[in-house]
């Protein structure tokens, strides 16, 4: 039992700051990927968080999960312990806010389905992502091939999971497994500035737009669509709402002030 958490969760102006803090590669062991799940409840149920930054530092994100630990599993341990492993990543996918991923140096395996797990994903050039585990004989066992699948399509899926080649930062983004590649010095500064954006929005709003993505992606076009339908009406109950269409009437779009509620 560890009694320093391996994740952190440093709150600041609004904005949840994930930070996976297991020096010197950051290695997801069991210990720390009950503290991320830990960490991303936290997030996604504390009110003084609107938006997330999930970042493992200046030099690397993540290089994945303990391998170490791993090779001394048997089948019967894995089988048990695989769901609480995607569950931790999935904790991270499912909070309810906008999050956005800072990746610098490696995000492998476990470190790149940690990424995939974010809405928006922003690194540097010396970032390198993939998803190595046929390497080890095995695959990505918390999101990887189903997240990797839904964002860069099939056919780029398995040629990554097949092959477990690493990307560098311009092929990342040409094949949209990131979305902005910025200078090492701007990394959470430009995610952060990403995230302040939603700060003072309308939380319920960002709330269902994401829930509208997220959950519509598996269902057939005829649910998705009721699931829509019925995200949309729910906030004419909200206060937002109000103050969103009141705003636009008399002052144009744009000028509105929420209150989160």
């Amino acid at each position: 039992m560890t009694t320093t958490p391996l994740v952190r969760l440093l709150v600041d102006g609004g904005i949840g700051t994930i930070m996976v803090d297991r020096p010197p590669v950051n290695a997801l062991s069991v210990a720390a990927q009950a503290d991320l799940r830990a960490v991303a409840t936290q997030a996604a149920e504390r009110d003084d968080v609107r938006a997330v930054v999930v970042t493992g530092g200046r030099r690397i994100f993540s290089a994945g999960a303990d391998i170490r630990e791993m090779a001394e599993m048997s089948h019967a341990e894995m089988a048990d312990h695989a769901p609480r492993l995607q569950a931790a990543f999935d904790a991270v996918a499912r909070i309810p806010k906008p999050v956005v991923a800072a990746v610098n140096g490696y995000a492998l395996g476990g470190g790149c389905e940690l990424a995939l797990a974010a809405d928006r994903r922003i690194c540097t050039p010396q970032a390198r992502l993939g998803l190595p585990e046929i390497l080890l004989g095995v695959i990505p066992g918390a999101g990887g091939t189903q997240r990797l699948t839904r964002l860069v399509g099939p056919a780029k899926a398995k040629d990554l999971l097949f092959t477990g080649r690493q990307l560098d930062a311009v092929e990342a983004l040409e094949i949209g497994l990131v979305d902005e590649i910025v200078d090492e010095a701007d990394l959470v500064p430009a995610a952060r500035r990403w995230a302040e954006q939603f700060v003072s929005g309308p939380a319920a709003a960002l709330r269902a737009a994401k829930a509208a993505v997220d959950v519509g992606a598996g269902l057939p076009m005829a649910e998705a669509l009721d699931w829509e339908t019925s995200l949309f009406s729910d906030l004419f109950g909200t206060e937002d709402r109000l103050i969103g269409m009141r705003s636009f009437v008399t002052d144009g779009a744009g000028r509105a002030r929420f209150v989160g509620r």
